[in-house]
């Protein structure tokens, strides 16, 4: 068991992605990253929330667990939701890729999420949920 993580559960609720932001953007300043490098992270955390509560609960409130622990200079980063999940996760990863067409989303959220983090992964089965992995080597810039 790792000794150094957090892990909370808010729900799916729009006011709740900032707050997602600044934790992670707390706990990652242990690891001492640039300005770059903090923007980049709450870019994507924001991106992967702002999926859970947009199309992963798309007609409800549910729960969001955000957790994520520093490896050396590596930090990781955890998004689950149990909503609707993904029917086809190869053709959401695909930049303009959206189930919303009738509404203002641009189907960018993991294609922004991939440019910003070092990796990321989606597991994601029909009814039971998403999960989105993330990582992040920090100290890449001033090297």
């Amino acid at each position: 068991m790792k000794t150094d993580y957090f892990k909370i559960t808010f729900s799916s609720l729009s006011n709740n992605e900032a707050f997602a932001r600044s934790v992670v953007g707390v706990y990652a300043l242990r690891l001492n990253p640039s300005v770059s490098e903090i923007s980049d992270i709450k870019t994507a955390v924001s991106e992967a929330v702002t999926n859970s509560i947009v199309h992963g609960y798309p007609d409800s409130v549910g729960e969001i667990v955000l957790e994520g622990y520093a490896e050396d200079d590596v930090l990781h980063i955890n998004v689950f939701d149990e909503g609707v999940g993904i029917e086809n996760v190869s053709a959401a990863l695909e930049p303009f890729y959206t189930t919303k067409g009738e509404e203002e989303r641009s189907g960018m959220g993991f294609t922004i999420m991939k440019s910003f983090m070092d990796d990321v992964s989606v597991l994601s089965e029909r009814g039971k949920g998403t999960k989105v992995y993330m990582l992040k080597k920090l100290g890449i810039d001033a090297k």
